[in-house]
């Protein structure tokens, strides 16, 4: 989900002031802390929490701490691959792919003393599906979970779905305590989090939690006294913090380009740590595609062909993101790296003549960015400007701001002929960016009526694009992987998203911290940070 960033200006001292008040804010556990390398660390971000109950979970801040505090039935590590948690194996599943059995670890306990089983694993997959805000991501794939052992469940699925294990790997599928959830069955409980993960929740406040290390965890324990996660309103304070000393480590969510390009010339220079997790978050237009004037495909691959993703990039994000010319992020299996076309002036000036544009006749297009994101604002002005030097006398832009929460509640009205906005994955599969942008339940002919397609702002869909996207689902291996190449470059052809860009989560932390690590699902690997010796310390790579 994209993030809205602020810019109020903060000197050091006053950033310090706030941190420290807000430290000083949590209360103190009982003994005192760890001395050395179990310390806890303090680790900062803009991500303000408001819940910590899984069923109300969709921000990227709330999913860092969760993957914190619970485990998923599966993970996936660094390079890709799918590993199981709380499960001990792969789903066995039926012949006909609609039954599918998942084995459960013995000896876990809750935080709150009590044993997870499989019991307590069907109570909180079934609570998720009845009230959780990405319950539909569970909902819309399984008809019923059962339990068939102690420690076994079955998912029944409405349809065979290859990804399952993947989906399954999403942290807001964490189990939670029966017990310590017995009156919140059917409701959020916002202030607590009694689950199985390597810390157990001490301090919840909007600005600040405090994680500490579970005693009884079943796994590796985490290398630190604990985790101390604190938010701060703006970009600057971030910054601030960081450069001061602060803040051990710093997640580039809500960090604006200039402050992070900054803090990867620290990095370079051996002044900070830097890690690089993998790409998640899509950014791409919408062009809606059921009304003139861009209904008509010839005019969608001419905007297409108009975008000069590498001068943008460059003058907008400094280069710290990618240009991108598909829906999939590039490292995971059905990415096609140039199913959009490329930058293509002389193609694009042809496709507008064949509307009836240039030489006099100039297509003005409407297009909308957040005002609440600063990089969209230099975004459309950049790309209003490069149309206009380089096709100035076939397209314009017509640009205008409008209040991110306020643009997403327009776009499936059909009241946005462009607007620019992100995609983020819920979990790392080809699907979750396909379906949640393409899927439509209802149409007419290349018009969608209902489904996602509407909801993204498109409208648009094609004769049998359903089906393709569903039997992707169903398929697994070389053949699944040629599909979503072909279902790519079929939307491609059409055009009615632009691709612009690609955004990798990035961590900074200070000399003295071990160097951060991402997960296969973007997020720190937070049981693995600790402090340094000074002499390790003092030896930045």
């Amino acid at each position: 989900m994209p993030t809205t960033r602020g810019r109020t200006r903060r000197g050091p001292a006053a950033t310090a002031t706030a941190l420290a008040t807000l430290l000083l804010a949590l209360p103190l556990l009982a003994g005192c802390q760890p001395s050395g390398s179990r310390r806890s660390l303090v680790v900062a971000t803009k991500s303000r929490i408001d819940s910590l109950d899984p069923v109300q979970a969709s921000r990227i801040g709330v999913m860092q701490v969760l993957s914190g505090l619970g485990d998923p039935l599966y993970a996936i590590d660094a390079s890709g691959r799918i590993e199981p948690q709380l499960a001990t194996a792969l789903p066995v599943v039926s012949s006909d792919g609609l039954r599918a059995r998942i084995p459960l670890r013995r000896g876990v306990l809750f935080h709150d003393g009590t044993r997870f089983d499989a019991a307590a694993m069907a109570f909180s997959l079934q609570r998720f599906m009845a009230i959780g805000t990405l319950g539909y991501q569970l909902s819309e794939r399984v008809e019923s979970v059962r339990v068939t052992a102690p420690h076994e469940i079955e998912l029944v699925l409405k349809r065979p779905f290859s990804p399952l294990p993947r989906l399954l790997s999403a942290i807001f599928l964490t189990p939670v305590s029966p017990t310590a959830y017995r009156q919140h069955r059917d409701k959020p409980l916002n202030d607590r989090f009694v689950g199985t993960g390597p810390y157990a929740l001490a301090f919840f406040g909007g600005q600040q939690q405090r994680l500490v290390p579970w005693s009884r965890y079943w796994g590796r324990r985490p290398a630190n006294g604990g985790i101390d996660l604190v938010t701060l309103s703006n970009s600057t304070a971030l910054f601030g913090a960081l450069r001061s000393g602060e803040v051990d480590l710093l997640l580039s969510t809500g960090l604006e380009i200039d402050h992070q390009q900054a803090l990867k010339r620290d990095a370079a220079a051996g002044r900070l740590r830097q890690a690089v997790g993998p790409s998640q978050e899509i950014s791409l237009v919408s062009l809606l595609s059921d009304q003139p004037p861009l209904n008509r495909p010839g005019l969608r691959q001419a905007v297409a062909r108009s975008l000069d993703r590498a001068t943008i990039v460059r003058r907008v994000t400094l280069d710290l993101r990618s240009p991108q010319r598909q829906l999939v992020p590039p490292d995971l299996p059905g990415s096609d790296p140039t199913a959009w076309p490329a930058y293509d002036p002389s193609g694009a000036r042809a496709l507008y003549r064949q509307a009836g544009y240039c030489g006099g006749r100039v297509l003005t297009l409407p297009f909308t960015y957040r005002s609440d994101i600063p990089t969209d604002r230099l975004f459309a002005l950049t790309w209003q400007a490069q149309l206009r030097r380089d096709l100035g006398d076939c397209v314009t832009l017509e640009v205008s701001g409008m209040e991110s929460t306020t643009a997403y509640s327009q776009l499936d009205k059909g009241a946005l002929t462009m607007l620019f906005y992100d995609w983020i994955g819920d979990y790392p599969d080809a699907e979750n960016f396909l379906m949640p942008l393409l899927s439509c339940s209802k149409a007419e002919g290349d018009r969608c009526l209902e489904g996602n397609s509407v909801l993204g702002g498109t409208f648009w869909t094609a004769p049998g694009l359903e089906e393709e996207l569903r039997r992707s689902s169903q398929l697994d291996g070389p053949e699944r992987i040629a599909l979503l190449v072909a279902i790519q470059r079929r939307v491609a052809a059409a055009s009615p998203y632009v691709p612009v860009w690609l955004s990798a989560p990035v961590a900074w932390g200070q000399p003295g911290v071990s160097q951060p690590r991402f997960d296969g699902s973007g997020r720190v690997m937070l049981g693995e940070l600790r402090r340094l010796p000074a002499a390790a310390a003092a030896r930045v790579p």
